[in-house]
């Protein structure tokens, strides 16, 4: 078995015109959602709350 190299090991250089520098965020404008669609369903924790407290209630 081998143990741990004495040299530690440097960063490695990141790739080609990969750097954070390069990175941006922008705001891509105002996102429309038609009136006719229906509203997202909800997840999972929300129904299971919601059960649990039909249950209690009733």
């Amino acid at each position: 078995m081998t143990g741990p190299s004495g040299t530690p090991r440097g960063e490695h250089a990141p790739r080609p015109g990969v750097t954070w520098v390069t990175t941006t965020v922008g705001w891509t404008g105002e996102q429309l959602a038609d009136d006719d669609t229906p509203p997202p369903r909800p997840n999972r924790a929300t129904r299971r709350a919601a059960a649990r407290r039909a249950r209690r209630t009733t």
